[in-house]
């Protein structure tokens, strides 16, 4: 799907056609007012769904066991966390990852374990499998376009489902721990350019960015990558606190009530 479909081209071609007649309805009095994640909100009754890969999938439990439901990942503490302490928000949390999924799994099952479940707030961390396959299949190159626009489409699905949804990406990131240190350079450079990517299409939708690499990296400060990430990919318990303080961090940004883990 093409960028001039994106939210943000949208809100663009409304405002210019506004601009054409003389008249700009209330509601589109700027670009900022309509994409800025600045803007607060104490909504309750919040959708929650994350979505991914293994990281994500933390192990879940398929079944309604709601001991197990969320894995023990990130999405475990940032649900546990606002969960306990703001009960009266009334947020509901859904963790969707699929440990080993691409860009493409979440695409073909997007349907299913995205719209189906109708999210307020959306957040998604993918990409390193997608970089692995470029490390197994070289040959095949690195994809990036296939991973642009396919990203690019659950995205615009999604946001053509709810106008009003919120978006959080993830950043992407790897280290040079256990496995991934024979493959480094390969790796180095693929999850950089997706990295770009995600960026990039942060700013066309107007979405949270979380930046997952820079808090791992303030936090290698105190200890080395394999303190945090055993094998340059998966978090252990403590570097799954770093993603979920960068979560809640940037996600305040949106709502207001979340300043208080900052």
């Amino acid at each position: 799907m093409s960028n001039s479909s994106s939210r943000r081209n949208f809100i663009k071609s409304v405002t210019l056609t506004g601009l054409g007649t003389g008249m700009i309805p209330f509601e589109v009095l700027s670009m900022d007012t309509l994409t800025k994640p600045h803007l607060k909100s104490d909504k309750s009754g919040m959708k929650v769904l994350f979505q991914g890969d293994s990281i994500t999938d933390g192990n879940r439990g398929r079944t309604e066991d709601l001991n197990h439901i969320m894995g023990h990942g990130y999405a475990f503490s940032v649900a546990s966390r606002i969960g306990a302490d703001f009960p009266e928000k009334h947020w509901e949390f859904f963790n969707r990852g699929i440990s080993g999924n691409t860009v493409v799994d979440l695409q073909e099952r997007w349907t299913k374990d995205a719209l189906a479940l109708k999210p307020d707030l959306l957040s998604v961390l993918v990409g390193i499998n997608d970089a692995g396959q470029h490390v197994r299949n070289p040959e095949k190159g690195a994809q990036l376009a296939l991973f642009e626009e396919t990203y690019r489409d659950i995205l615009q699905q999604s946001w053509e489902q709810n106008p009003d949804l919120v978006i959080v990406l993830g950043l992407p990131f790897v280290y040079p721990v256990g496995k991934r240190v024979e493959h480094w350079s390969i790796y180095e450079k693929d999850v950089l350019q997706r990295q770009e990517i995600v960026k990039q299409l942060a700013d066309e939708f107007g979405t949270l960015l979380v930046d997952y690499p820079a808090a791992f990296d303030k936090a290698m400060e105190k200890a080395p990558a394999e303190y945090w990430i055993w094998d340059g990919v998966h978090p252990t318990v403590a570097g799954h606190e770093v993603m979920t303080k960068a979560w809640l961090d940037t996600v305040a940004d949106k709502f207001s009530f979340l300043e208080v883990y900052r």
